[in-house]
């Protein structure tokens, strides 16, 4: 297929288009090197749906955060990066730009993004962090929707002792008591509430719901490696639409991926779904402003040592291949009965198992 041309501003250059994915190329020869955050749910998903045998080899890695699939990214080691907003503004500074290029975007849920305290902690809302020990995960969504909600709460990042620690290290401080309150994501919220962990901010309506997917300037230049990632997302798209018709398999798979019960995995997927059913869409300009519109924030907030353009680290040389994917189907998802329980942080949700819409009242539950 042809090089689409420039949608949006910056990402016009011969650098950023680089070469179109087609379908003639010779992908025998190619490995893709794939991230993923908190557990292998993408590669557990191709392989649930059944179509993980590709013409390609794929290597899939598991991080912590998206920032370290960046970091992993601009050191050589990786290929194809999943994160949210955040990180690839950071990553942006780094020497050589970070060896980067956003070129899609998977729409998702902003379910399972909290601040949490422990079991018996006396500080109830966001404005009783101030002279806290708050523990967060930099250059992620952690760090933004903390500095948001401090700041809605008319606290500033110098009001709260901010811990930077990673994913682990900050539910073990929070749980031991060595931090007053965490902001985190993905298993991390599953296994706090857990233990009895209690959420005082969410991030639901403070971030956009898009997280970019990276890959190399080396990777878009590549005609067979473009025509294997374009096929991946393909592959992917069509995942996400299988998870929605077996909500059920997919829920037991997940449950024991991230060790938590099969009835809170399953509501957790179906408030997740009915407030943004997940698909990967094609580089916007409404994505690029989103994206700026967070830089502007971090950067007001003093967590961002200096102002990030955004629009060049997008690329939309997979605009054609995302444009052709299939939307998500009028058919909701769908489960074989309703589920019980409710799921960490959530309320219990009012499940449909016929095609007609699935309904569910969320609280804050959990995403990574």
């Amino acid at each position: 297929m042809a090089v689409a041309s420039a949608l949006v501003s910056g990402c016009g250059s011969s650098e950023a288009a680089g070469t179109a994915p087609t379908a003639s190329a010779d992908l025998a020869g190619v490995t893709l090197r794939v991230g993923q955050t908190g557990y292998g749910n993408v590669a557990a998903l191709l392989k649930a749906a059944g179509i993980d045998s590709t013409p390609y080899k794929v290597e899939f890695s598991v991080f912590q955060g998206g920032n370290l699939q960046l970091e992993a990214m601009a050191a050589g080691a990786l290929d194809v990066a999943t994160t949210s907003e955040i990180p690839p503004i950071f990553a942006s500074l780094a020497a050589g730009g970070g060896n980067f290029k956003i070129v899609a975007v998977q729409r998702g849920s902003t379910l399972q993004q909290e601040v949490l305290v422990p079991a018996g902690s006396t500080i109830t809302d966001i404005a009783g962090l101030k002279g806290k020990r708050v523990a967060y995960v930099k250059s992620t969504t952690a760090q933004y929707f903390l500095d948001k909600l401090l700041r809605q709460a008319g606290l500033s990042w110098t009001d709260v002792t901010a811990v930077d620690l990673t994913v682990p290290d900050g539910l073990a401080a929070l749980l031991s008591g060595q931090v007053d309150a965490l902001a985190t994501y993905g298993n991390a919220v599953v296994g706090a509430h857990a233990k009895g962990a209690v959420t005082i901010g969410t991030g639901k309506d403070v971030l956009s719901g898009n997280f970019p997917w990276e890959t190399t300037p080396a990777v878009i230049s590549d005609a067979a490696k473009s025509a294997a990632l374009a096929d991946l997302f393909g592959r992917v798209q069509r995942g996400y639409e299988w998870a929605r018709a077996h909500a059920d398999e997919w829920a037991a798979i997940v449950a024991g991926l991230t060790k938590q019960p099969v009835d809170q995995a399953l509501n957790t997927f179906l408030l997740q779904e009915t407030q943004t059913p997940t698909q990967l869409v094609a580089v916007s300009d409404k994505a690029i402003a989103s994206q700026q519109d967070v830089a502007d924030v971090l950067r007001a907030g003093g967590t961002l040592p200096k102002q990030v353009d955004v629009a060049g680290l997008w690329s939309d040389a997979f605009t054609a291949a995302l444009t052709a994917l299939p939307s998500p189907s009028a058919r909701a998802v769908s489960t074989a009965s309703p589920a019980s329980g409710s799921p960490a942080g959530g309320s219990p949700a009012a499940v449909s198992s016929s095609p007609a819409t699935a309904t569910a009242t969320a609280s804050s539950a959990a995403r990574n």
